[in-house]
């Protein structure tokens, strides 16, 4: 199994308009952070989890010739809208599957209306198959794709287990049912958005303590912001097997 890190930064990504913060200005590619998201490959698959707004840019700098489908952890614009930029997929597959929970298309369907339209249809609209997602498992292909509800504030999203590695973003609480779904991980992948306390988001000290209490043999920290600082210095006070993903990071998991 093969992850390409697409983004790692926060819904403004880094460096953000018009702001005068120190990592804007970084001339260290690992501090440039586009929307999160992240490509996940095995045997002849390629699926991508959530389309935000550098959706495009991210599938041509990684090269990616061709998808089998989107996964969406939730209906945040940072995360979803990159929709219309499925059309090119949408040409080779004639329609993406897109999984998400009910509350997450119908969403979709309101904002993007033309693409989910069934009579006279724009022609060079993508084309979307709905796959509707709870907590339960399902399988994509040969894989089993095990969903985890987490708490992002009030809003219940979803992160996702794929094998022994999870993918996990937006989390502010975990529910106890719910970290049973992520014991024995080689990799676990969460939001650390800064330092300072965060409504309905992670902070460095709350990511680690769950680390801590999830015991995975190794983490890497995503949904960044410039508040937490420059990624060389970061990565140096974190703890052994902790780390700081950033853009185009590639995970080989045997």
């Amino acid at each position: 199994m093969k992850i390409t890190f697409l983004g790692t930064g926060t819904s403004q990504g880094i460096p953000v308009i018009n702001s005068n913060h120190p990592v804007c200005f970084s001339s260290d590619k690992r501090d440039k952070r586009l929307r999160v998201s992240i490509l996940i490959e095995w045997n002849s698959n390629t699926y991508v989890v959530d389309c935000g707004p550098d959706f495009r840019y991210q599938m041509l700098r990684a090269k990616v010739n061709k998808i089998d489908g989107v996964l969406f952890t939730h209906e945040h614009s940072d995360h979803t809208a990159g929709l219309d930029d499925l059309r090119p997929y949408s040409f080779q597959l004639g329609s993406v599957p897109i999984y998400a929970q009910k509350r997450v298309l119908e969403n979709l369907k309101r904002r993007f209306d033309y693409i989910f339209e069934e009579k006279d249809k724009y022609p060079g609209a993508p084309s979307v198959e709905q796959f509707v997602i709870d907590k339960h498992p399902f399988d994509l292909n040969d894989l089993k794709v095990v969903p985890i509800e987490v708490n992002h504030g009030k809003l219940k999203i979803l992160g996702y287990r794929f094998d022994k590695v999870a993918y996990l973003t937006d989390v502010k609480t975990i529910d106890i049912e719910e970290k049973e779904k992520l014991k024995n991980l080689e990799v676990l992948i969460i939001n650390a958005i800064r330092y300072k306390p965060h409504h309905s988001h992670l902070n460095l000290e709350e990511a680690l303590k769950l680390i801590e209490e999830l015991k995975p043999q190794k983490t890497y920290l995503t949904h960044i912001s410039q508040h937490l600082g420059f990624h060389t210095e970061v990565e140096q006070k974190l703890p052994k097997n902790v780390f700081l993903a950033y853009d185009e990071l590639v995970l080989e998991i045997t």
